[in-house]
């Protein structure tokens, strides 16, 4: 078993991994929306660094991101704090991968919307912001989810750069005790529930996503189990 005290410093850790986890989700959101709107302008220069945005840092590995700006970017006088240089490599990297959600999402809303917003002499910024955006939004949401799940798993990545998040805390604590099973499965347990609050608050946006549109979202997967418990159990 595992005294208070080492619990707590995987408690600890738990709360950087939150830290990273949001930290870098808030900042990649500001990346995939500018990248995405950048993809879809008229303009060839946007265009142009959208595309490279998002193929370069959607093939750059996060942890060389993390080690460049830890060890690398010192050299050009610049010094990150290794939580920020986490969250900014984490950010960048998904960011790369919300951006392509961005643009698919606003793609795939009706032109005939759009056709008629225009007919009725809405500027360009006001067809994104009052017809394009909150119907695309709500197509973006669960990708988004799949996203903050994906950058919570990277998130033990950046343990390599010194931050004590939960993976580099269970690792120190499984030094100290050899205590293999039982840090490894805290681990487990700790990344589970983590991930199940993520997804239960993005289905809360989800749903106001698409009440905001006038649409009701598809129930998530258990209340399709409950709802096929329920209708086999009639006679």
């Amino acid at each position: 078993m595992l005294s208070a005290a080492l619990i707590g410093r995987l408690l600890e850790g738990a709360l950087y991994t939150i830290y990273l986890t949001l930290g870098g989700a808030a900042l990649g959101l500001v990346f995939a929306f500018a990248a995405g709107l950048a993809r879809g302008a008229r303009s060839r220069l946007l265009r142009g660094i959208g595309f490279v945005y998002i193929e370069f840092f959607r093939g750059a590995a996060v942890i060389v991101l993390a080690f460049w700006f830890v060890y690398a970017l010192p050299s050009l006088g610049w010094q990150l704090d290794p939580l920020w240089a986490g969250i900014l490599a984490l950010s960048l990297n998904i960011g790369a991968y919300g951006a392509e959600v961005v643009r698919g999402a606003i793609r795939a809303v009706p032109q005939a919307q759009v056709e008629a917003a225009t007919a009725l002499n809405m500027t360009g910024w006001q067809r994104m912001r009052r017809v394009v955006l909150p119907q695309a939004f709500v197509a973006m949401v669960p990708p988004f989810t799949n996203n903050l799940i994906e950058l919570l798993k990277a998130s033990a990545v950046v343990s390599v750069v010194s931050i004590p998040e939960l993976t580099l805390q269970g690792q120190l604590v499984r030094n100290g005790t050899q205590a293999s099973a039982a840090t490894f499965g805290g681990l487990l347990i700790g990344y589970g529930l983590i991930a199940l609050v993520f997804i239960g608050l993005m289905r809360i946006v989800e749903f106001r996503a698409a009440a905001s549109v006038g649409r009701r979202p598809e129930p998530g997967i258990f209340t399709r189990m409950w709802r096929q418990a329920g209708a086999g159990a009639r006679p």
